[in-house]
């Protein structure tokens, strides 16, 4: 009969602390990860928000634009207008010749207000999305800290061997993933997390 030697309890503890060693930096390689992703959000919310806010502006400045050309038409109408007014005014063919043009001008001038309205629509569509893209940043910033300290947490968790710190880092973990999902997702707005 062969003989069992009973397994060294001393050699049983330093195999359990290296396999949850190794299960902690396993973890710790996702909150890696998740960072990553939130970085990634992070910035492009902000390259949209930024990117909305500069066609926003474009638009607005177009939109002056037609403002400026519509009131000219309309101030030249009414030029025309009061000087066709006068009795003395032209006659004929004359008189017709700058009624069409009173006309042409009166429909530039309504041409003008028509195209402002669409670019209007869309510069407040432009700053919806920029809104949108500035109210998702913060959640961004505070998950990708918060998966920071979780990060460290997690290698001081390793290093003390101890289960309360990676517990900690799991939370803070957590909470910085949850922050993340809701930077892509806007499903709760914190009204301390407003810009």
């Amino acid at each position: 009969m062969a003989e069992v030697e009973p397994p060294d309890p001393e050699e049983l503890r330093e195999r359990g602390e290296k396999a949850w060693s190794r299960r902690v930096a396993l973890v710790t390689a996702i909150y890696a990860v998740a960072l990553a992703i939130a970085s990634l959000g992070g910035n492009n919310a902000m390259k949209e928000m930024l990117l909305a806010q500069q066609q926003s502006s474009d638009q607005w400045a177009f939109y002056q634009a037609k403002v400026i050309r519509e009131h000219q038409y309309r101030g030249q109408k009414l030029l025309l207008e009061a000087q066709l007014a006068e009795p003395s005014a032209w006659k004929g063919a004359e008189r017709a010749r700058f009624e069409a043009l009173a006309g042409r001008f009166a429909d530039e001038e309504k041409r003008y207000n028509a195209e402002k309205k669409d670019i209007e629509k869309d510069a407040k569509g432009l700053e919806r999305e920029r809104d949108q893209n500035r109210d998702r940043d913060p959640y961004f910033d505070y998950a990708e800290v918060l998966l920071q300290i979780a990060i460290v947490s997690s290698s001081v968790s390793i290093l003390a061997a101890s289960r309360p710190m990676f517990g900690f880092s799991l939370a803070l973990a957590g909470l910085g993933g949850l922050l993340a999902l809701n930077g892509f997702t806007l499903l709760v707005k914190l009204p301390f997390l407003r810009h």
